[in-house]
């Protein structure tokens, strides 16, 4: 089984800066992590491995240091990693994003199933794994949280507001997972030398087949006009007696006051 998991470099939550000229992330110099989604996608992509055989390439759109990540990819046990990088990706929206990992995905040939987290936590999209496979005109199955595969059929559990809904479909398939499908593994020591060793292809915009103007800011449909802080809200009330009939009455007063009842 050829699977390919599509993982993404975020900022730490906590370090996020924005670029006021482009507003856009400031990645260069920023502490990141693999986003934590992507990381279930690699395990379950392991898993897929060790039951049903073949091979696990992880493939990242994003700067020269996303290698980071894709290494420790690998040392998880992933086999290939490859990273498109070149300034034409840059400012890149969802859309644009989708188009350049889908033609990445065509360069890298044969698959069968194709995981991604369910969502990146800097923007919370959850649009690029439904994307790809509309490029590539596959079926998909978004927030899984079970998964089985038989002679070609996918049988997956998907996970939503009010419960689950469980669906089926053929091989080739894109599936984007939730935090519930799996727990991630640790590296091994083997995986972590095996990581430092393995040098990372990297692929630009004159690698794959993409159209110039579909790709990075210019092929963003939708951008960034105005970035702002919120204005902090008034701090509400605590009302505090000893007898809970007067507290009562006395919310109910402030809450005519303000005409909300």
């Amino acid at each position: 089984m050829d699977i390919i998991v599509c993982v993404k470099q975020v900022p730490d939550t906590t370090e996020v800066k924005i670029d006021p000229q482009t507003n856009t992330l400031i990645r260069q110099g920023v502490p990141s992590i693999v986003n934590p989604f992507d990381k279930n996608a690699v395990e379950e992509a392991l898993r897929l491995k060790e039951k049903h055989g073949g091979k696990v390439t992880v493939i990242s759109m994003g700067p020269a240091q996303a290698k980071d990540s894709l290494k420790e990819c690998i040392a998880l046990g992933v086999d290939e990693a490859i990273l498109l990088s070149d300034r034409a990706f840059g400012g890149a929206d969802t859309l644009a994003t989708s188009r350049t990992l889908a033609a990445g995905i065509k360069k890298i040939g044969n698959f069968d199933v194709i995981l991604c987290g369910k969502q990146a936590i800097d923007g919370d999209t959850a649009q690029v794994g439904p994307e790809i496979a509309e490029h590539l005109n596959i079926s998909q199955i978004t927030y899984v949280s079970k998964l089985e595969i038989t002679d070609g059929v996918v049988r997956a559990e998907r996970e939503h507001e009010e419960g689950y809904e469980v669906f089926e479909t053929k091989l080739p398939v894109l599936l984007s997972v939730v935090k519930s499908i799996n727990e991630p593994r640790y590296p091994s020591i083997k995986g972590t030398m095996k990581a430092n060793r393995k040098e990372i292809p990297v692929w630009t915009a004159a690698d794959v087949d993409v159209n110039p103007e579909h790709i990075g800011l210019k092929g963003s449909p939708t951008q960034v006009r105005r970035i702002f802080t919120p204005k902090q809200r008034v701090q509400g009330e605590i009302i505090q007696e000893d007898n809970a009939h007067t507290a009562v009455n006395r919310l109910l007063t402030k809450l005519n006051q303000v005409k909300i009842i």
